[in-house]
């Protein structure tokens, strides 16, 4: 038997609605039709094999109750060996991690720790409450006290899913997500009206993890393993190496008011002109969000339909913003609080809210509401027999017609838009239904986790991916799932299997001073890398307001710690490291950098370790002053960076220091300037950091910490 998967299904339906869906649409006789499983959205029916691929072609996107539901088939016998039945062993390996991180972490630390830990905001009041963003309930916290004290730093950033509490009733949660952060509030968007138990209730806020995310990724290699005689099936082969990836010949570029240099004209023809996949190489600060807008104008004005993903929101933002300022009509989905303030009105939510529909719409919803009331009144008189029950089905018809309305809306929207924006994770089925693309670009695509690429893949007859796998891989949780693989993107696959016949670089760099930049450029891209004239030598010195000096007029400068006893402390009640006399060495030198007129927002202080990180926002509290890890700055630059590497012991370890992309990140943020302290002693057993402490000698840029007091 073969087994037809549904998805995105209307609450609460039914097994007698699917199998009256069966035979309607696949025509097949009702006792033919074997086991049906319903769970929650999702539901699962078996099927003569011959019949399998049939009718899950006729069910898949069909409308049932104002819903476009997903379909497709799953025949016995297919290989539970193969690459994407491992990856999904592994998605639930790093589930199952996730959910203990969590449970850890709640069990081991009080409130006031998960606060200074940044998962958690406590001891938070509602200053206000509106409605808005598609609907949904908005709730301003602020901590309690008056006036407001400032919110202390957290990962609870705008986008990041969350849940709601009370203090004394941690039992009820309300699950939302961040939709604006201030100095002193944040405002949380909920799809739920909250119930609070007090009239003024003392709340929480911790950070949650993305459960239907999680299912989204299921789902993808369910239907990619699935896959039979079609463009998916096509497209899998090639991504699982089965069959070598093809390229057509393209027309030459359209002319574009981009102005692109060779490589990335090479780029996006060279995108343009793949049949399955290809891969565009972006090295740090080498225009590659410039290179994909290109190629999606390029596409979208040869009469494709394009979808654009990336693993985070504000990745996706970054290209939807360039797209919206090139005049390109692009639509943003996912919830709106996810979505940068000033992109909003551009989001699928906001765009349904003013359709004229949607309006109408809203007036039969209360009207119907109205004739409910209507029925449910007392009255002295006997009402006419069947009226109430009139009352009732007339109520309804309105309503089925207003859900009727707003999803003729949604696709309205849908079909006049020629590019769609969201996150790998955030692209729903019950939206688009079977709705399919000419081209997928995946943007930051060495961030992601390969099963959340594949969500893209199953709606696209090609794909894109754009990113850089000599810089962080994936975050992973669990050490298993990471052990077997789990941290090895989609685009770093592809290029371990196929090269550079798959790929093309990015080589002229806008970003760093040419001295920053030749170090990575050396170890990680061949000394492939160019510095465009415009950046070449710009220095700090030549900033507005900046004192002419040696330390300005120069971009390195490394401070060796070695012999003056720096040594590194595991955080009390944690597993992070920090360096207290290095801190207090980070404070003395962005001081002197403030001194010497550089703005506070002209500086980022990173290090790889959160609990330095945690450390150094104590003790530097300057306004615009930007203080993170080196994964959380991945994407970002300033005019000058200070690295504090932390490591500093007697047995020379250095932790994940050894993963040198790590550092390519570190190295690579800087514009004008870069800072790095740490310890020779301790990391130059390592090949890597020797090479780099050579260089900074090379550059004249070595000095000892006595020489900095």
């Amino acid at each position: 038997m073969a087994l037809i998967h549904l998805d995105a299904l209307p609450p609460k339906t039914t097994k007698g609605t699917i199998v009256r869906l069966v035979v309607q649409l696949g025509e097949m006789d009702r006792n033919r039709i074997g086991t049906v499983e319903v769970h929650g959205r999702s539901a699962t029916i078996e099927v003569p094999d011959s019949w399998g691929h049939r009718v899950a072609k006729a069910i898949d996107g069909s409308n049932l109750a104002n819903r476009l539901i997903r379909a497709w088939c799953e025949t016995a016998g297919e290989d539970d060996d193969g690459h994407l039945a491992h990856l999904m062993r592994l998605l639930e390996l790093e589930g199952a991690a996730e959910a203990e991180q969590m449970r850890r972490q709640r069990d081991r630390l009080s409130a006031s720790d998960a606060e200074q830990s940044g998962l958690s905001l406590i001891n938070l009041t509602v200053r206000d409450q509106e409605s808005g963003l598609g609907g949904r309930f908005i709730l301003e916290l602020c901590k309690r006290g008056s006036p407001s004290p400032r919110l202390p730093w957290s990962r609870l950033g705008i986008g990041s899913p969350v849940v709601l509490s009370e203090r004394d009733q941690a039992a009820t949660t309300w699950r939302g997500v961040i939709s604006n952060r201030f100095a002193t509030a944040v405002k949380v968007a909920l799809s739920t009206v909250p119930e609070f138990s007090a009239e003024r209730p003392v709340l929480r806020l911790d950070l949650a993890n993305d459960e239907i995310g999680r299912q989204r990724q299921r789902v993808a290699l369910q239907r990619a393993r699935s896959a039979h005689a079609d463009r998916l099936a096509t497209v899998r082969d090639v991504l699982l190496g089965e069959t070598p990836p093809s390229f057509e010949s393209s027309p030459e570029l359209r002319p574009s008011p981009a102005a692109l240099n060779e490589a990335q004209q090479s780029a996006v023809q060279f995108g343009l002109e793949a049949s399955d996949v290809a891969v565009i190489h972006g090295p740090p600060g080498t225009g590659k969000t410039t290179t994909i807008v290109e190629l999606i104008r390029q596409a979208v004005a040869e009469g494709n339909k394009v979808l654009v993903c990336a693993p985070s929101n504000l990745a996706v933002d970054n290209v939807f913003e360039r797209l919206l300022a090139a005049g390109e009509k692009a639509v943003r989905l996912g919830h709106p609080a996810r979505v940068l303030p000033e992109l909003r009105e551009h989001t699928l939510d906001l765009l349904v809210d003013r359709h004229p529909d949607v309006r109408l719409a809203r007036k039969l919803v209360r009207e119907a509401f109205a004739l409910r009331e209507k029925a449910s009144k007392h009255t002295r008189a006997q009402p006419v027999a069947g009226a109430r029950r009139a009352l009732r089905e007339e109520a309804s018809q309105r309503i089925h017609d207003a859900r009727r309305l707003e999803a003729q809306a949604v696709q309205q929207i849908l079909d006049q838009s020629t590019i769609l924006c969201a996150t790998l994770t955030g692209i729903d089925n019950e939206v688009l239904g079977n709705r399919s693309f000419d081209l997928a670009v995946v943007d930051e695509a060495c961030q992601a986790t390969e099963p959340a690429c594949w969500i893209p893949v199953l709606r696209s007859a090609r794909i894109i991916l754009a990113g850089d796998h000599c810089q962080l891989p994936p975050t992973v949780v669990s050490r298993e799932a990471a052990r077997q693989g789990f941290n090895v993107s989609l685009l770093e696959r592809m290029m371990h299997r196929y090269g550079d016949t798959i790929a093309r670089q990015l080589r002229v760099q806008y970003r760093m001073h040419r001295a920053i930049m030749e170090f990575s450029s050396d170890e990680f891209y061949d000394g492939s890398l160019i510095a465009d004239p415009l950046v070449a030598d710009h220095r700090l010195a030549d900033l507005p307001g900046v004192e002419m000096n040696p330390f300005t007029a120069t971009p390195l400068h490394y401070v060796d710690t070695a012999g003056a006893s720096y040594d590194e402390q595991i955080e009390p009640d944690g597993e992070s490291r920090l360096n207290e006399q290095e801190a207090a060495l980070v404070v003395r030198k962005v001081t002197q950098l403030l001194e010497m007129g550089v703005t506070a927002d002209q500086i980022a202080v990173i290090s790889p370790y959160s609990a330095q990180v945690r450390l150094l926002r104590k003790l530097l509290d300057a306004e615009g002053l930007e203080i993170d890890t080196v994964d959380g700055f991945q994407g970002r630059e300033k005019e000058v960076v200070v690295i504090s590497l932390v490591r500093s012991n007697t047995t020379g370890e250095i932790g994940f220091l050894a993963d040198v992309r790590r550092m390519n990140v570190a190295l690579t943020r800087a514009r004008r300037k870069l800072l790095v302290i740490g310890d020779s002693a301790t990391i130059a057993n390592h090949p890597f950091y020797q090479r780099l402490l050579e260089y900074f000698e090379l550059m004249s840029a070595y000095h000892s910490v006595w020489e900095e007091d």
